[in-house]
């Protein structure tokens, strides 16, 4: 497998912002609100070998499987991913440390849904930082993760914190599905804003991140029914 990263511009003193495909993709719904949200413009992106090669149009845009934005006024690159190769959540930590020392990044700041399995109507959002200093920040927003289990790039991540300069702080929001949940990104959302003051409207948010999670099945659902016609070796086009 070959990762290749490609940055078009280099501002400095940035904080990351990343989300990846994982539980209810809080990730990519939360990094692509954002992106659109912050007004962002791209400035980069990764590319994998092992992620077949389909990019999705909607909205005369392109989304990429996985893409670099920034934006100016807070100074926050985003990365956002709507796919992922298997068993790449290592390497992927690694290039995220790169982009990270290239840009001489602040802090990472990881998205990831976590499963619930006692629904109580409300969706809690917790937190894990390297950084101590942070703490009272945080606790404004979320609640500190005192037990569980993370997996995929979040967990690559925090599993090398000890060889990492740079501070991570993982955001997590519960979720009863599987499936696209906006809801939880929409509180995961309120929480950076309390965090890095984003002054994100919170009254359309869940509509907004409604919108993203409709768009995001829709993405989802055309690249796999034309990975499946690559498969087979059928011509395939779709707009």
């Amino acid at each position: 497998m070959t990762i290749k990263l490609v940055l078009k511009k280099r501002p400095k003193g940035v904080t990351i912002i990343e989300g990846f495909p994982g539980i209810g993709l809080v990730g990519t719904i939360t990094t692509e609100f954002l992106t659109e949200h912050l007004r962002t413009e791209k400035i980069g992106s990764v590319i994998v070998d092992d992620v077949p090669a389909i990019i999705a149009v909607h909205g005369s845009k392109v989304i990429e499987p996985i893409s670099i934005h920034y934006n100016q006024k807070y100074n926050i690159v985003i990365i956002h991913s709507i796919s992922l190769g298997k068993g790449t959540g290592w390497d992927m930590a690694d290039v995220i440390q790169d982009i990270a020392q290239q840009l001489s990044a602040k802090e990472i700041i990881s998205i990831e849904g976590v499963g619930s399995t006692q629904p109580t109507g409300t969706t809690n959002v917790f937190y894990y930082s390297t950084n101590e200093k942070n703490r009272s920040r945080l606790e404004k927003s979320a609640k500190p993760l005192k037990e569980g289990i993370v997996v995929g790039v979040t967990g690559a991540l925090l599993a090398r914190r000890e060889n990492y300069a740079i501070p991570i702080t993982a955001f997590f929001a519960e979720t009863q599905s599987q499936l696209p949940d906006s809801k939880s990104s929409a509180e995961v959302i309120k929480a950076l804003d309390t965090y890095l003051n984003l002054a994100v409207d919170p009254k359309p948010l869940l509509k907004q991140a409604q919108q993203f999670e409709g768009k995001l099945k829709e993405i989802m659902s055309q690249a796999k029914k034309t990975a499946d016609l690559q498969k087979r070796k059928q011509p395939s086009y779709f707009g």
